[in-house]
């Protein structure tokens, strides 16, 4: 949907899972010393001012990073980052996922982005620009699949819509049955919101009957503000790097510690 923007969001509880899990399977990819392949199909604006307007508006970073950074060691790849970013933007800067991926992938990889709302679509050009990623304004998920298998092979897909159109919902499953099939040793993930009405669990229950071996991770988490639909937030995972299992299981312990 053009008309969603994620500064109102940016850096809340649902990005710190998300983010966390993002940067830890990057810094397992670039452990070798062969090139990876990221591949984004909502990329948003990619970087992020907290003490914007729309920001402080929501309060939901004040209830997010500005908690949870202190959950990651200086040396964890999320909290790298965070820092890099703030070191070259300022102290109120917060990286989406494209410049999580710009600041732990290497000149040897290959960054795709995608974002079709023009305002957010230029700053995401602007601010990917030095890590020499390639920004599409085009569909995401169809990018996506025109690009798959690419090359260097190895690799991920991170999938993150807004989930403002309900058929995503229902068009996902099938995009990521087509995805796993075209690029069967990418890692594929897909980032969803938990709302109170259950929306997710249909499209979960179809994913894993496509792909049975895919892991999933929930959180959940208090509303930031009374009326918030959002309880928790999820991944799933096809093609789980090994050792992920145990950061997963890290992060939950520390949401469990907010209710």
């Amino acid at each position: 949907m053009l008309s969603y923007q994620h500064l109102y969001h940016a850096g809340n509880l649902a990005d710190v899972q998300k983010h966390a899990l993002l940067a830890w399977t990057l810094d397992y990819l670039t452990r070798k010393d062969k090139p990876v392949t990221y591949v984004e199909t909502h990329a948003g604006r990619g970087l992020y001012d907290l003490t914007a307007p729309e920001a402080v508006k929501t309060g939901e970073a004040a209830k997010g990073i500005a908690i949870a950074q202190d959950w990651f060691p200086t040396n964890h790849p999320y909290r790298r980052a965070l820092a890099a970013t703030r070191a070259e933007r300022g102290p109120n800067a917060y990286p989406g996922s494209p410049l999580i991926a710009g600041h732990l992938l290497r000149e040897i990889d290959s960054l795709h982005l995608c974002e079709l709302h023009p305002q957010e679509h230029a700053a995401l050009d602007y601010a990917a620009a030095p890590f020499g990623a390639k920004v599409y304004r085009e569909d995401g998920l169809a990018k996506a699949l025109s690009i798959c298998p690419p090359t260097p092979r190895r690799g991920m897909v991170l999938i993150d819509p807004s989930y403002e159109v309900k058929t995503d919902y229902e068009t996902i499953p099938r995009v990521l049955g087509q995805l796993h099939r075209k690029w069967n040793v990418g890692l594929i993930y897909l980032w969803y919101p938990i709302l109170r009405d259950g929306l997710h669990k249909p499209m979960l229950a179809e994913i894993m009957a496509l792909a049975p071996e895919a892991l999933v991770h929930e959180v959940r988490f208090p509303p930031v503000r009374e009326g918030h639909r959002m309880e928790g937030s999820g991944m799933v995972m096809l093609n789980p790097p090994f050792g992920i299992e145990e950061e997963t299981k890290r992060l939950s312990a520390l949401f469990r510690k907010l209710r």
